[in-house]
């Protein structure tokens, strides 16, 4: 497990079989989630069927490795070019006492008008959290609301039949994530 406090670490391990990320294939964790994406419609992993889909954990209010996840995965889906329109790239709140919907749709689409934010109430953030086996954890005034939320940072990355297949450590470049897209869309 990764633990950040807004802070780039990694992750070692997993088979690599070709690919840059860490190959987790046939892990036991991260089967689905049930949340509500910011336009308000329920989502499940399922929904994305068809897409490679990237999931990423995250808040708002993060000084740095939110904002740099998502656009370094802008520019994945800039340089895959037409092959975009089959990956869904999708954030998932750790602080949904602050991020209301409103402020995801304001906020992760800010990156790429096809990216989705995802919340749940706090139980349902709680439970997709252990399935993901994402760390999350509020830190500093967290009776108030000027708290930082220490979470993992990697990207977990699904092929089209809804497979868990990679984990991508944070600061990975754009081109090599790029590239192991490429190839879950080609079927590897």
């Amino acid at each position: 497990m990764l633990l950040a406090g807004c802070t780039p670490s990694g992750e070692g391990g997993g088979k690599t079989q070709g690919f840059v990320a860490t190959d987790i294939t046939g892990a036991d964790y991260a089967r689905g989630f049930r949340l509500t994406d910011h336009t308000g419609r329920p989502r499940t992993l399922e929904d994305f069927r068809g897409k490679v889909v990237t999931i990423f954990f995250g808040y708002t209010q993060c000084p740095d490795v939110c904002p740099t996840n998502l656009l370094a995965m802008a520019e994945v889906m800039r340089q895959l070019g037409d092959d975009a329109a089959r990956v869904q790239v999708l954030f998932i709140t750790v602080d949904p006492e602050r991020d209301t919907p409103a402020l995801l749709a304001q906020y992760v689409p800010s990156f790429d008008g096809r990216f989705l934010g995802l919340y749940g109430d706090p139980a349902a953030t709680a439970a997709v959290a252990k399935e993901f086996r994402v760390f999350y954890q509020k830190q500093g005034d967290v009776k108030g609301g000027s708290y930082t939320v220490d979470h993992s940072t990697g990207t977990y990355v699904f092929d089209p039949s809804g497979r868990l297949r990679l984990y991508v450590k944070h600061g990975e470049q754009p081109d090599r994530i790029a590239a192991d897209l490429r190839r879950l869309l080609a079927g590897q």
